[in-house]
């Protein structure tokens, strides 16, 4: 937090503006429009999973709908699909950013449509700062009428062929956790061109109230808004945030240099078709050369107070999806397997990093040749 924050909800507590509307609401969904640019609207609400929840009502997603989802995501990207009835489908990553592999992508959609099984919409997933490669995802999703739908909870300030993230598809939904780029402390948004489907989206945030002077609702809603107190956190936050994103590429480079002489740790590649914010630092550890993988390191800086985490677990390895229709798999597999995120906040200073660097040298000197350690 910096200081803009702590004005803007001293500006909400003066003027007693505090639950779901304000000017800091108000404020934070025209900034962030403006900060996209590309013509886009938005809605702020609690939090992304609300986001993508009303995103998938409005484009009509019901009982026996199919939706494809990447694999290698968070469990958040995958709750609404069962909110409203659906049946996830998952895909598979290309190797390079661990997003949606397009080729994958293409062959089956062609093959869903011969089978007539075809997805009411198609999620893809920017993970961890680095934009899927989308044009050609969306091409095929064209070519059959199914919807795409961009997850940009972890890449907001990241940009894919000169365009900003979360302006590529229809519909995208950003995320504002307490661990993102940028925060609310918890939120998320809505962010459309679609303005009819916003002010949908924007009546069941509010509990589809109608607009009566009594509580009348004729269409089931939920209690999706943000606050004006947190929206204000937010618009601070948005100040800084072209900042934020050099901060944790800075935190990035050091990483890389750090290990660039390490045989068998590959961190992960900035790939040509955008900008990477380096939310998360991810590195990827051989295992068949280290001698130990992901989650051997995680518990030795554990051991030293340092918190690391493997990369997300592929959705179609849950027990929750035991058995669910997954195309691949293979990829995002090796990804979970080999990958490690280390500690990236915009905060983390030189000597905290070193300490980091240390603890995964040392982790690794411990059971691989002595080079390691010069």
């Amino acid at each position: 937090m910096g200081t803009l924050e702590s004005q803007y909800v001293a500006d909400a507590f003066a003027s007693n503006w505090l639950s779901s509307v304000g000017p800091n609401l108000d404020g934070f969904e025209q900034e962030i429009a403006q900060y996209l640019g590309a013509d886009v609207q938005t809605l702020a609400v609690a939090s992304g999973t609300a986001a993508l929840h009303l995103v998938l009502r409005a484009i009509g997603v019901g009982p026996g709908d199919r939706v494809a989802v990447s694999t290698l995501t968070f469990a958040g990207s995958i709750w609404p699909i069962l909110y409203q009835g659906a049946t996830p489908v998952f895909l598979d990553s290309e190797d390079r950013s661990g997003n949606l592999d397009p080729a994958l992508v293409a062959e089956y959609l062609d093959d869903a449509a011969r089978r007539g099984t075809l997805p009411k919409a198609l999620i893809a997933v920017h993970l961890y700062g680095q934009h899927a490669d989308l044009d050609p995802i969306a091409a095929a999703c064209r070519a059959h009428g199914v919807t795409l739908v961009e997850d940009a909870a972890e890449s907001l300030g990241a940009t894919y062929r000169g365009r900003q993230t979360a302006t590529t598809a229809d519909y995208s939904i950003l995320s504002f956790n307490g661990n993102k780029i940028i925060t609310t402390t918890g939120g998320g948004m809505v962010v459309t061109r679609d303005a009819d489907a916003l002010a949908r989206m924007k009546k069941w945030a509010n509990q589809s109230r109608e607009p009566a002077v009594e509580y009348v609702h004729a269409e089931m809603g939920y209690n999706y808004r943000m606050s004006n107190v947190l929206a204000g956190i937010g618009r601070g936050q948005l100040r800084v945030l072209d900042d934020r994103v050099a901060q944790r590429r800075a935190v990035f480079d050091r990483y890389a240099e750090a290990f660039a002489d390490v045989e068998g740790v590959r961190m992960q590649p900035e790939v040509d078709w955008g900008t990477h914010s380096r939310w998360l630092t991810v590195a990827y550890l051989d295992e068949s050369v280290l001698g130990l993988g992901p989650t051997a390191v995680v518990e030795a800086l554990a051991r030293d107070d340092i918190e690391a985490r493997p990369v997300w677990r592929p959705m179609h390895t849950q027990p929750m999806f035991a058995g669910a229709e997954t195309v691949g798999g293979a990829v995002a597999e090796t990804l979970y397997r080999t990958g490690i995120c280390l500690p990236s906040s915009s905060s983390l200073a030189p000597a905290q990093q070193q300490r980091v660097i240390d603890g995964v040298r040392h982790a690794l000197h411990a059971v691989r040749r002595p080079a390691l350690a010069r």
